[in-house]
């Protein structure tokens, strides 16, 4: 029987049944310690023993239910106790597993026998001295942000992030921004490169193919007459071969392209996404359609259409193969390419612009669509399908029938010219019989011919009836190159010193097009680093537009917006993005978690760095609320949050990172009471941070929490100064008596 004093922690309780049985037989709880010490021995004996295996669970269960009766009338246990006794069956788990009865028992045994205190284990310090610098749950467990990061935050992909950061599986590191001015170019480098290559291999295939027709010939003229099997075998495996190699050759051409469209995407997806975003601040969102014009040029390079180009330029060496067998043949072959080419020129003329006018309307369908999935829950609460249905089915009405028109007009062509294909190998045939019979040739080099003028007609045929997927893929390609090239973030900015937070706004003009109404007309205020400022006026006075300039989201027409005495144009917008904070009235959440969207969609930040963002707009204690915390999921829509709460998320969101200074457009349009008040202790974290903030509302209830005010009246200043004089002009004039030309109070603006 092993004596494996690890099995027994407590001295005197070992000492009691191994050295005295007849004492430690004296009470029942002796007595039970002593069967589980036996039983404990046996199932060790019998651990590499097949005899273990034939233990019956009859028999275990009977030994067990004596165990546990004796138990009960010793009052040591009893079958509803639900005491934990996690360190009993840590020590005697290396024997074998105990039942509920024996781990109680040995607990009770422990329990009544004095012992040295243990020394602290490492768990034990971690359990019960959590860091102090992040709060527990209100559950009183750490949280997502008090232990280490093992779960998915962000995406639904699988993969760990690989920072500590809340971007999740499906975010990618924030990095260094794409060279948008050369990616472009690299994008085509990438291309041509390839395309070198796949041309070498389309030069050999097209020699191959004139295997077939050599073999033609050769058995029509030679081994017919001549008779001769061992020449016709060498052939025939010759040719065999010759057929195996251009499917193998084909085969690896294809493989290239289609890796090439992979590689253009993969070049050219990041820089196009970035640049339409930044152009997206300037148009009317179509720039993202750029990317469907990426998918185009992916498309086109693995068509057949780009395949019969490739095999175009080879087609002058088919021409001159007919010529060596008969110039008449040849000629005729030259007078149905010529043939063939004007088709294709009328072809091009005729479709483009129905083309054109079905990419214009189904651009506009799409569009739709995209209004659609964004105004969902209008559109159902209002009954508005019937209509938003009539007005997609009207655009896509229109596209189909421009492109229905345009298709006829390209398969009449089409028609005609594979009508002169075969029309063309007629007349070879009929002609070269001709000059068989005058002697000029043999039934062979007919054969021959024909075949090869097929060969020679076939990649303008293909041409001509991919003309269209042609005509894409030039128009996305100039539209690709014309948004990449055109892009600001081509110009490289100064990496200035982190900003103090001073805000100067000279002059601003802003008329946005079309219709040239003047929404700001010589806005002009300062604030110093820490200073709060609240902007009111009636609806439609220019609140909204005036925030989205301030953080840049859109350019004055004239005018400047200074950050640290610096043109908010010449900062470096990496650089400047993240010295701001920005809550827009109309509040959107990506997919994600909690913590993912206050970081800002980044995953190479610090836990840390999301809980003081969250303390700081002070909604800790509204995710501590939630079952998940920091990781609770947000859908596209916002789901499962509130409107309110998006908006508190939002604000937390905007003083992430630390910001210098932070526009809030609304901040308390979906708040309640306590909403509110979070709100209220927000901006007092904020000026105590010294935080440059800008608030746009049109309640009072923040005026007591800013420095200044400014009133907005039809896009003029109407006032500005300090809180206390702005109210008290306020409650002592109406709006209407304002001079908009006045800045206000004795304040420069």
């Amino acid at each position: 029987m092993s004596n494996d004093r690890s099995l027994y922690p407590d001295d005197d309780l070992d000492q009691r049944l191994h050295h005295d049985p007849e004492e430690a037989a004296a009470t029942p709880l002796d007595r039970a310690m002593q069967d589980i010490h036996w039983a404990a021995a046996e199932l060790e004996a019998l651990a590499d023993d097949e005899a273990r295996r034939e233990i019956e669970a009859e028999e275990y269960a009977e030994a067990e239910q004596e165990l546990t009766e004796e138990l009960v009338d010793a009052d040591v246990y009893q079958p509803d106790d639900e005491e934990p006794v996690a360190e009993v069956q840590r020590d005697l788990e290396p024997v074998a597993p105990l039942s509920p009865a024996a781990v109680h028992a040995a607990a009770a045994a422990q329990a009544t026998a004095p012992r040295a205190e243990a020394p602290r284990s490492e768990f034990a310090d971690r359990v019960t001295a959590p860091k102090a610098a992040i709060p527990p749950m209100i559950d009183a467990e750490p949280g997502p942000l008090g232990k280490p990061r093992q779960t998915v935050s962000g995406g639904t992909n699988g993969k760990p992030p690989t920072g500590s950061g809340g971007g999740g599986g499906n975010f990618h590191r924030r990095s260094q921004a794409p060279n948008i001015a050369e990616s472009f170019q690299n994008g085509l480098n990438a291309v041509k490169g390839n395309l070198v290559i796949v041309m070498a291999f389309t030069v050999v295939l097209n020699v191959l193919v004139l295997a077939i027709p050599l073999y033609l010939f050769q058995i029509s003229d030679r081994i017919l007459t001549s008779r001769s099997i061992d020449t016709l075998v060498m052939l025939t495996i010759l040719v065999v071969g010759a057929v195996i190699l251009q499917t193998v050759l084909d085969a690896v051409r294809r493989s290239i392209l289609m890796r090439t469209a992979v590689e253009v995407e993969v070049q050219l997806g990041a820089p196009i996404l970035s640049a339409a975003a930044r152009a997206s601040l300037h148009g009317n969102g179509r720039e993202y359609q750029v990317l469907g014009d990426l998918q185009q040029l992916r498309g086109f390079i693995t068509s057949g259409t780009l395949l019969s180009m490739l095999d175009a330029p080879i087609a002058p060496m088919f021409v001159v193969a007919v010529f060596l067998i008969h110039p008449h043949l040849g000629y005729i072959v030259i007078g149905a390419a010529l043939t063939l080419l004007i088709l294709a020129t009328i072809n091009q003329r005729t479709t483009a612009k129905p083309f054109a006018e079905a990419n214009t309307f189904l651009s506009r369908a799409t569009s739709h669509l995209d209004s659609m999935s964004r105004n969902s829950q209008i559109i159902n609460a209002l009954a508005m399908i019937p209509e938003a249905v009539r007005i997609w089915g009207r655009d896509t009405a229109l596209s189909l029938r421009a492109q229905v028109k345009a298709q006829d007009r390209n398969v009449v062509i089409s028609s005609f010219s594979k009508a002169c294909r075969l029309l063309t190998q007629v007349i070879i045939l009929g002609w070269g019989a001709f000059l068989a019979i005058e002697g000029q040739m043999t039934g062979g080099m007919v054969i021959a011919a024909s075949i090869i003028a097929a060969r020679a007609l076939t990649p303008i045929e293909g041409a001509i009836e991919g003309w269209n997927a042609f005509t894409q893929f030039r128009n996305s390609l100039r539209r690709i190159r014309a948004l990449l090239q055109s892009s600001p973030l081509n110009f490289e900015r100064l990496l200035l010193p982190e900003p103090k937070g001073r805000l100067d706004v000279e002059r601003i003009l802003f008329v946005p097009p079309p219709n040239k109404a003047v929404v700001l007309n010589g806005i002009s205020f300062s604030l110093q680093p820490g200073e709060s400022l609240a902007v009111i006026g009636n609806s439609g006075s220019g609140k909204t537009t005036l925030g989205k300039l301030l953080v840049g989201s859109i350019l004055p027409t004239s005018g400047c917006v200074r950050l640290d005495m610096m043109d908010l144009r010449n900062w470096d917008q990496r650089q400047f993005g993240e010295s701001i904070g920005y809550l827009p009235q109309d509040v959107q959440l990506f997919p994600g978690s909690i913590k993912a969207n206050i970081a800002r969609m980044r995953d190479d930040v610090p836990d840390q760095a999301v809980y003081d963002a969250a303390v700081l707009a002070d909604v800790h204690s509204l995710i501590a609320s939630f079952s998940q915390g920091y990781e609770t999921f947000v859908a596209a829509d916002g789901a499962p949050l509130s409107g309110g709460q998006k908006q508190r998320i939002a604000l937390a969101r905007a003083f992430f990172g630390n910001p210098k200074l932070v526009v809030l457009d609304e901040p308390n349009s979906n708040l309640d009471s306590q909403g509110e008040a979070a709100l209220a202790k927000a901006l007092v974290h904020a000026r105590n941070q010294k935080i440059t903030v800008v608030t746009i509302t049109q309640r009072p209830a923040l005026l007591q929490h800013v420095d200044k005010i400014l009133v907005l009246n039809n896009g003029s200043v109407g006032m500005f100064g300090t809180r206390t004089e702005v109210l008290k002009a306020l409650s002592g004039s109406s709006m209407q008596n304002l001079n908009p030309g006045k800045p206000a109070l004795g304040e420069t603006p």
